[in-house]
Parts: C-alpha cells; sequence; structure tokens
C-alpha cells in the first residue's frame, strides 16, 4: 500500500455553460505547454465552472494571462495518489473526521492499472492543520 498526498494550488474559472467551453480552454492551456494534475468541471448557475490544478503554478499563470483567462484568486488543496485498494480513503477521511475538519469536496477516480488519485478541499482556515495531521508535502 503506497499512497502520495500533497497540497496543491488550484483556480477556477468561470465559462459560458454551453458545449465546446470547457474543451476551448483546456485545448488553449495544452497548446501553452501547461500541464494539469487534475481538473472539475460542474454547472455553477447559469455558468460552468473549471477547477484547474497546474502542475507548475507560475507556467500555469503566465499562459492564462497570456490567453486572457479569467482565474479566481489561488487556492490551496490537496491531491492524494496511490495504490487502489478497497477503502483506499477510508483511514485519510476519518484522520480528517477525528480532527473534525469538514472536507468541502472532494473527486476521486480509479485510474486502472491499480492506482487511484482524489483531490480535495476544506476551509481556508483549515489548510494548515489538515496538511500537518496528513504529513502533506
Amino acid at each position: 500500500m503506497s499512497s502520495n498526498l500533497r497540497t496543491i494550488d488550484y483556480f477556477y474559472v468561470m465559462i459560458p455553460n454551453t458545449a465546446g467551453q470547457g474543451s476551448r480552454v483546456l485545448a488553449a492551456l495544452a497548446d501553452e505547454g501547461v500541464n494539469l494534475l487534475a481538473f472539475s468541471g460542474f454547472p455553477s448557475g447559469r455558468k460552468g465552472q473549471l477547477d484547474l490544478i497546474p502542475e507548475n503554478t507560475t507556467q500555469f499563470l503566465r499562459a492564462a494571462k497570456k490567453l486572457k483567462i479569467k482565474l479566481s484568486r489561488k487556492k490551496t488543496g490537496f491531491l492524494v495518489q496511490g495504490d487502489d485498494r478497497v477503502g483506499a480513503l477510508a483511514k485519510l477521511l476519518q484522520t480528517l473526521a477525528d480532527a473534525r475538519i469538514n472536507i468541502t469536496a472532494m473527486d476521486a477516480v480509479s485510474s486502472g492499472k491499480g492506482r487511484f488519485g482524489a483531490i480535495f478541499w476544506v476551509k481556508p482556515a483549515a489548510v494548515a492543520k489538515t496538511a500537518k495531521l496528513l504529513r502533506a508535502r
């Protein structure tokens, strides 16, 4: 059983909630050489929200400025990757619950080939406590 947990920078961008808008943003970032560790997209009111987690924040910000993508301010979240198994996130979630840390949102997937990944967010006031508790790098 091996897992890796780290803090990540993330940003969101609001886009029209119409077909192709997310593809347009992701393709433009890819054309600038931006690698995303993860992204999540969902409707938000009459718009769509894309949460973008770049591998390299400096490169991402440079590309977003060039592309005139209006980003939110930088926020902090967590990325966990590891060997997939039954209950892969149960201990992590219980550790947070025992510390009375509430998760704002979480997305997790099995990537196949015995691996999984998850991104999650806590309130800004709980970021430092969460990072210390989970020994995030």
